[in-house]
């Protein structure tokens, strides 16, 4: 189920916490977006408003932290930190700039002593957060042909290739954060991507996912890390548990990871 931020004062618990970031985020997103701007200008609004609310109140509320984001400079001095949030203010800025579309998304989470520990994706277009502080419920697999989430613009190409062995449909949306989400909501049973992302674009979605049960890895099947000194991180699996060995296998094959 999505998870309902507290309106009120900032909690405590990081879980809550960051489902509450995520949404005080999307609601200023959503200011934004209805504010008339278009084109470039709205990606630049909505970017810079997104980054400016996160970073407030991540000082704020939690200001011996240290912060990984896609909108500001990196301090790598957070490779040394304990506990490093890992943001994307807004992730999908295209599909943010296409109104009505609502395949956008902001990433909230959190590093702590090796591993991803808490995080939420806001859908604020739909109204929607899912957050570790209640992990979602994938429900049954719905009937049908397996479906793969994928870029609307930029889909690797070998997943072509992967739907027309497994039988596969091909599910195109935005951000990122939408498609982990997807699967998490059933309208998706795998999302696969290689190519180029960084730890802003997967560490909410991933941490979100694995509180799901789902499958989370590289797309090759090899462990996913966070808070490297080089926040590149090409490639991403997110599925059922029981699609991962077979996906990761092909992925393997293909040999479109990067070493």
């Amino acid at each position: 189920m999505p998870y309902a931020a507290d309106q009120g004062a900032a909690p405590a618990d990081d879980h809550a916490f960051a489902g509450w970031l995520a949404d005080r985020a999307g609601e200023r997103l959503l200011e934004v977006r209805a504010g008339g701007l278009e084109g470039k200008e709205l990606k630049d609004a909505g970017d810079r408003a997104a980054q400016d609310v996160l970073a407030a109140l991540l000082a704020e509320h939690r200001p011996g932290d240290a912060v990984l984001s896609e909108e500001a400079a990196d301090d790598r001095a957070r490779v040394d930190a304990a506990r490093v949030w890992i943001i994307d203010p807004l992730d999908g800025t295209r599909e943010f700039s296409e109104p009505p579309r609502d395949d956008w998304a902001v990433h909230v989470a959190l590093w702590e002593d090796g591993d991803l520990v808490a995080g939420a994706v806001a859908q604020p277009a739909l109204g929607e957060t899912f957050c570790t502080a209640k992990a979602p419920v994938v429900g049954p697999r719905a009937e049908g042909p397996l479906r793969i989430a994928v870029s609307r613009s930029r889909p690797p190409a070998f997943v072509d290739a992967l739907a027309a062995e497994t039988g596969a449909v091909l599910v195109p949306m935005g951000s990122a954060g939408v498609k982990v989400m997807s699967v998490v909501r059933d309208l998706a049973d795998v999302y696969v991507h290689a190519g180029g992302q960084y730890e802003w674009d997967s560490a909410a979605p991933v941490v979100v996912a694995r509180a799901a049960g789902l499958h989370t890895s590289r797309a090759d099947g090899a462990p996913l890390e966070y808070n490297r000194e080089n926040p590149w991180l090409p490639d991403l699996l997110v599925c059922r548990p029981e699609m991962a060995e077979q996906v990761a296998s092909f992925v393997r094959g293909a040999g479109v990871v990067e070493g």
